[in-house]
C-alpha cells in the first residue's frame, strides 16, 4: 500500500496494491496491521454505502461531539471528495483538500476526526463506501455550507443537487465554537 500525505496533517490518500488480470482485479481494502503502520490505528464500528447520481453533492458533514474518522472509497463511478479541517486552534483550520476517488484508481481517503467531509459525483452515478470510527449520532450531526467562500473549495460542479438539510447548513464562521472540534497538538 502506498500512503500519500496531504497538506492537511492526518488526512491521507491510500493506494492499495491491485492485482489484476483478464478476469478482473483483487486488492486489500483494509488490513489493520498495515493501516496501523501508516499511522491509522483505529477501529471501525460502522460501514455505510451510498449511491448517487451525477451532480449530487453530499456534505460538508461532521459530528460533534462524538466525532467520526472516515475511510472512504468509490466502488463504482467517480467522485470529487473533500475534507476540511474544522478543529478550533488548528494551524490548518478552514483549509481543505480535494481528491478524485474512482472505481478505477482504487484510492481510499482517510479523513480523521475533527474534519468535515463531503463529495460530489462527476460520473453518471457513484457507489460510495464509508468506514466510520464512531456510530452515527443524530444529536451530534452537523454540517457547514458546501460553497462557503472562506473555504475556497474548487468543486468541479457549480449547481449541485443537494438534500434539503445540506442546503441549509451554516457558513463555518457562523458555527458556534462549542459545535466545533478542538485541535489537540
Amino acid at each position: 500500500m502506498k500512503v500519500i500525505e496531504t497538506r492537511l496533517p492526518g488526512a491521507l490518500i491510500l493506494e492499495p496494491r491491485v492485482f489484476g488480470d483478464a478476469r478482473g482485479f483483487f486488492y486489500e481494502s483494509y488490513n489493520k496491521a498495515r493501516w496501523t503502520e501508516a499511522g491509522i490505528d483505529v477501529d471501525f464500528v460502522q460501514s455505510n454505502v451510498s449511491r448517487s447520481a451525477r451532480g449530487v453533492l453530499r456534505g460538508l458533514h461532521y459530528q460533534w461531539p462524538n466525532p467520526q474518522g472516515k475511510l472512504v472509497s468509490v466502488l463504482e463511478g467517480e467522485v470529487y471528495d473533500v475534507a476540511v479541517d474544522i478543529r478550533r486552534g488548528s494551524p490548518t483550520f478552514g483549509q481543505s483538500i480535494g481528491v478524485m476517488l474512482t472505481a478505477d484508481n482504487h484510492r481510499h481517503f482517510w479523513i480523521p476526526e475533527g474534519f468535515a467531509h463531503g463529495f460530489c459525483v462527476v460520473s453518471d452515478f457513484a457507489t460510495f463506501s464509508y468506514q466510520c470510527t464512531a456510530l452515527y449520532d443524530p444529536q451530534a450531526d452537523a454540517g457547514i455550507r458546501w460553497n462557503d467562500a472562506a473555504l475556497a473549495i474548487d468543486w468541479p460542479i457549480s449547481a449541485p443537487l443537494l438534500s434539503e438539510k445540506d442546503g441549509k447548513t451554516p457558513l463555518l464562521q457562523d458555527v458556534p465554537a462549542e459545535r466545533l472540534p478542538v485541535f489537540i497538538a
